[in-house]
């Protein structure tokens, strides 16, 4: 099972935990297959450094361990999907790229657009309960 997840749930993860911390908790045992890719670790280097304040040396160490248990793809197009947050086509053309089984996202914007060219759209909750991956299996 191959999985893209939106910045926000790795910044939800890293900040807060919860289900979202759960998630990358599976992710990072290779419970399923993360995908990602450089816009999207850039975009969260950013978020981590701007509006959380984690120092470089901090974010520098999450990117590399996130590139060290995820599929890195490079998409070689752009999609034009989310007009109201652009940057939400980065997400997309990533899992687009990878023929990806899930987008993982708390963002409404994509979370309205339900799926991709078949890849669906779901919050950390759905994903959890979909792949079946509740508390007991881990």
């Amino acid at each position: 099972m191959r999985v893209v997840a939106d910045t926000n749930v790795f910044i939800s993860a890293l900040m807060f935990g919860g289900l979202p911390g759960r998630f990358l908790d599976l992710a990072l045992s290779r419970r399923f297959i993360l995908v990602t890719s450089k816009a999207l670790l850039d975009e969260l280097d950013e978020k981590l450094r701007g509006k959380f304040a984690v120092s470089e040396g901090d974010a520098l160490a999450i990117r590399a361990k996130l590139e060290g248990n995820a599929s890195i793809v490079a998409p070689d197009f752009e999609l034009n999907a989310v007009a109201d947050d652009p940057d939400d086509n980065r997400v997309l053309e990533c899992a687009v790229a990878d023929k990806a089984d899930y987008i993982v996202s708390g963002d409404r914007h994509l979370l309205r657009i339900e799926s991709c060219e078949e890849i669906a759209i779901l919050t950390v909750r759905q994903f959890l309960e979909t792949a079946g991956l509740q508390r007991a299996d881990f």
